[in-house]
């Protein structure tokens, strides 16, 4: 179909289509009803070549998204402010629908939608432009996570009440059958990552155990967005959380550590501009050698991120001098230094290792 692109439709598709060459691109008329699309539109199981009439961009939405995406696209045609992109769920066209037992997921196709307006053109026409992306993939991992959490391999005793997900227990016993076969060279190396929320003792005490735990569930949430298979996920304690990653390095594994704190950095950012309501910490170590050395190196490793400060990730390498008494000790005093600070308080305090451990 041809999109009879001006220079204005041009400069609004700038920058959308980057490494997306499976994008569908649609425009629509200043009422949302569809005018315009790429040849891969077919993909959406829609002749729309044989159409008579063409359907709004709401009528490509399942019925209960249809609403959703009518505001969304309203917003974009009168130029108000919204989010970039909106999530929808559609039927699936009929050789997609393979799985007949498993209607509720099969049936629907997920996409995302960006819409962006354009002015009117030689031929009178406004409206808006953008593409319409498949995100299938990312739903289906997040559902397969939803079930093995659901009701994965572990016993509900294996989990934590308020998150459900697998304990550290759990999470060792992966850890040892990966460490094992990474020694007889069956499996690629792995790393294990722990995360903490940043002050979360804090919140505790200023909001009360419900708030800490919603916080907790909704952190779990988004760590298991952002985790995949092979990869697990698990709840090391009221504070920790572990990820056990299959198939990455120590430095795959700090890279997509700081990615994931960096996007919830952002989405718990109040406003532009303003710092992070809520910020989290990482500590990264090799699998290697035993379960309890990794788990103390990363370990290790979020303690020195907490130390500079959080919203880091920190490594805990072998021949690091954190691992001395001494150092660890500096790490502590640091550590609770910067709270003291934060907490308004103005005198200065250094305490040794035995009080810290007194306090703990």
């Amino acid at each position: 179909m041809d999109m009879g692109f001006q220079e204005s439709v041009g400069c609004a598709l700038h920058g959308q289509g980057k490494n997306a060459s499976e994008d569908i691109v649609i425009r629509i008329d200043a009422d949302g009803f569809i005018i315009h699309t790429s040849s891969n539109a077919c993909r959406l199981g829609i002749d729309f070549n044989s159409l008579l009439l063409m359907p709004h961009v709401a009528d490509l939405a399942a019925p209960q998204f249809a609403a959703d995406v009518s505001r969304y696209c309203s917003s974009v045609l009168a130029f108000e402010e919204r989010r970039e992109w909106i999530e929808f769920a559609r039927p699936a066209p009929q050789e997609e629908d393979t799985d007949a037992d498993d209607e509720s997921e099969a049936e629907l196709h997920w996409y995302a939608l960006n819409l962006r307006p354009v002015g009117r053109d030689s031929s009178g026409i406004g409206g808006a432009i953008g593409i319409l992306r498949s995100v299938q993939e990312k739903h289906e991992a997040v559902r397969a996570i939803g079930r093995e959490i659901a009701g994965g391999a572990a016993s509900p005793a294996s989990r934590d009440p308020v998150t459900g997900l697998a304990n550290r227990h759990a999470l060792c016993s992966s850890l040892s059958s990966t460490i094992a076969g990474a020694r007889n060279h069956e499996n690629s190396p792995a790393s294990v990552a722990i995360f903490a929320i940043d002050r979360m003792r804090a919140i505790f005490m200023q909001y009360g155990q419900s708030t800490a735990d919603e916080i907790r569930w909704g952190f779990a949430r988004y760590l298991g967005t952002m985790t995949s298979p092979p990869h697990e996920l698990a709840q090391l304690d009221d504070e920790r959380f572990g990820v056990l990653l299959r198939g990455m390095s120590q430095r795959e594994a700090r890279d997509w550590a700081s990615d994931v704190l960096k996007t919830f950095a952002g989405l718990t950012m109040a406003s532009p501009g303003r710092a992070s309501e809520l910020t989290a910490s990482a500590g990264i170590a090799r699998a290697e050698i035993s379960v309890d050395w990794t788990m103390r190196q990363a370990e290790l490793g979020l303690v020195m991120a907490r130390a500079g400060g959080g919203m880091q990730t920190g490594i805990c390498r072998t021949s690091s001098p954190v691992i001395s008494g001494d150092a660890m000790e500096r790490a502590m005093e640091e550590a609770v230094q910067r709270a003291v600070e934060q907490s308004g308080q103005t005198t200065r305090m250094r305490p040794s290792a035995t009080a810290i451990q007194k306090r703990a």
